[in-house]
């Protein structure tokens, strides 16, 4: 009877006191580990979307040192040849022109350009990568710099690419490409060898949503003012096969 009363009694404060302890200490892990999960969780969430952990800040600076970009432009079925050794005699390395190249082909959906002149084949090679791996690209251009030679307009256009140019009298003088629609790339840089390698340039390469979606909503409005229906040129039966084709 005795020892039935004494297995009925209440804990003694100091016991209950060490529960209490130990219940505080689980809570505590608990949260821990619950939110190391969500970290887990939000990291693999970016990786598998392909975005990173913070947006992308960079300042680039021109003329850019001379390069090989070979590895960067090699086509996805000649990954054997990209890790192999590249036998040209130009230097190895990272330059603001390889950063930059690296940069545009991350795009997986979308690129569109907006350059007053183009004429860097090594740019052009990788735009054309880009269209041939399914990535929608479209090029807003001046009128009169897409016909000089040297320009990479037209192997662009030959490669299936949309094009669109100005009609103006002024120049379609901006320089920005949009990746994604989510990454911009702008300054003053053109997209030429000249201005590459000779010319003191800057580029902005900004992951910024409210600044992205600026530039999103030139272009766009850019790309209808431009569209070859309201071209002034065209003969008027040439522009309703444009405009029906249109729709």
């Amino acid at each position: 009877m005795e020892r039935a009363c004494a297995a009925a009694a209440p804990p003694a404060p100091e016991a209950r006191m060490w529960r209490g302890k130990g219940r505080a200490l689980l809570a505590f892990g608990l949260g821990v580990a619950f939110e190391a999960l969500a970290w887990w969780l939000l990291r693999w969430r970016r990786r598998r979307l392909g975005t990173s952990s913070s947006p992308v800040r960079e300042v680039l600076f021109f003329p850019s040192r001379v390069t090989c970009v070979e590895g960067l432009l090699a086509e996805e079925e000649a990954a054997a040849a990209r890790r192999a050794p590249c036998a040209c005699p130009l230097p190895h390395g990272e330059s603001a022109l390889s950063r930059l190249l690296a940069r545009v082909l991350s795009a997986r959906r979308s690129l569109d350009l907006c350059l007053f002149a183009f004429s860097s084949p090594q740019l052009r090679r990788a735009v054309v990568l880009l269209h041939r791996r399914g990535v929608r690209v479209r090029v807003v251009t001046d009128a009169d710099y897409m016909a000089l030679r040297g320009s990479q307009i037209g192997p662009l256009r030959m490669a299936g690419i949309q094009v669109r140019h100005d009609q103006e009298t002024g120049y379609m003088h901006h320089k920005f490409a949009i990746i994604d629609k989510k990454m911009l790339i702008t300054g003053s840089l053109n997209w030429t060898t000249q201005a590459i390698q000779n010319n003191r340039e800057n580029l902005l390469i900004v992951e910024d949503r409210d600044c992205v979606n600026i530039f999103v909503a030139e272009f766009e409005k850019i790309w209808e003012n431009y569209n070859p229906v309201n071209y002034i040129f065209f003969p008027q039966k040439e522009k309703q096969v444009l405009k029906k084709n249109k729709t």
